[in-house]
This record gives C-alpha cells, structure tokens and sequence, in this order.
C-alpha cells in the first residue's frame, strides 16, 4: 500500500471530482500527477451549485496544485449523468452570476465579522497581511 502521492497511480485515466480549498469543484479525468500531488486535469468542468441551481462550466485542460487539494475522489460513471438530489440544472451564465454575488456577500458578511471580533480583541485569521 502506497501512503504518498503514487496513490494516484489507481485514479491515473479515472473522472474524479476534486474539492479545492477555495470551495470550487472539479470534474475531469486525471491524466498526469507528480510527487508534490500536482494534478492535470483533462475535459475539465467546474460545477457550481447556489441557492438549488447548479451548472457545469467548462474549463478544459486544467493544473491543479496539490496544496489545493482538500479532496478528491473518483466519479461513478453509472450515476455521474444523475441531476444531484435538490438541485436543479441551470444556465451557466444565470448560475454564474448568482454565485458571484452570493460569494461579495459572503465576503461582506465575513468582514464585519472580523471587525466585531477585532473590537473585542480578537486577532482575525489573516490580520497584517494585506487580506482585509
């Protein structure tokens, strides 16, 4: 049993999905991975999900780098044509755009946040560092 990245190896021309640490997800068939857990990603779709829509927006041959990688796990080709349980297909662009504006105002939301945490004295996660 391989305990680093040549565990790979099996997923190596598999579909996988691929969460990222920002939040996105990744569909698309690993072609290539190297010892750092770096993926190349081919026929790549970005799947969006907001309030019960979701859409899948193509993204084509696609570098991931392993530090990004919070999970991956490979597709169900019998189920990946399957609409996922609560949520409707909607227009890319539509679902774009709602996910846009409910991502500004979770930044909105998150930045009062941390002004109330910082006059109460607490130090925000990425205070002094340009972020806020």
């Amino acid at each position: 049993m391989f305990t680093t990245a040549a565990q790979l190896l099996d997923l190596t021309d598999k579909k996988l999905m691929v969460a990222l640490r920002d939040g996105r997800k990744l569909i698309g068939v690993l072609r290539s991975w190297d010892q750092f857990g770096n993926l190349i990603l081919q026929d790549t779709v970005e799947r969006l999900f907001v309030q019960k829509l979701y859409a899948d927006i193509d993204r084509g041959l696609f570098l991931v780098r392993g530090e990004n990688v919070s999970l991956l796990g490979e597709i169900d080709l019998d189920k990946d044509d399957n609409v996922p349980i609560g949520f409707e297909l909607g227009a890319p662009d539509q679902v774009f755009a709602l996910k846009k504006q409910e991502d500004l105002d979770r930044k909105k939301a998150d930045k009062v946040k941390q002004k109330k945490l910082a006059d109460l004295g607490f130090e925000g996660e990425h205070i002094g560092e340009g972020v806020l």
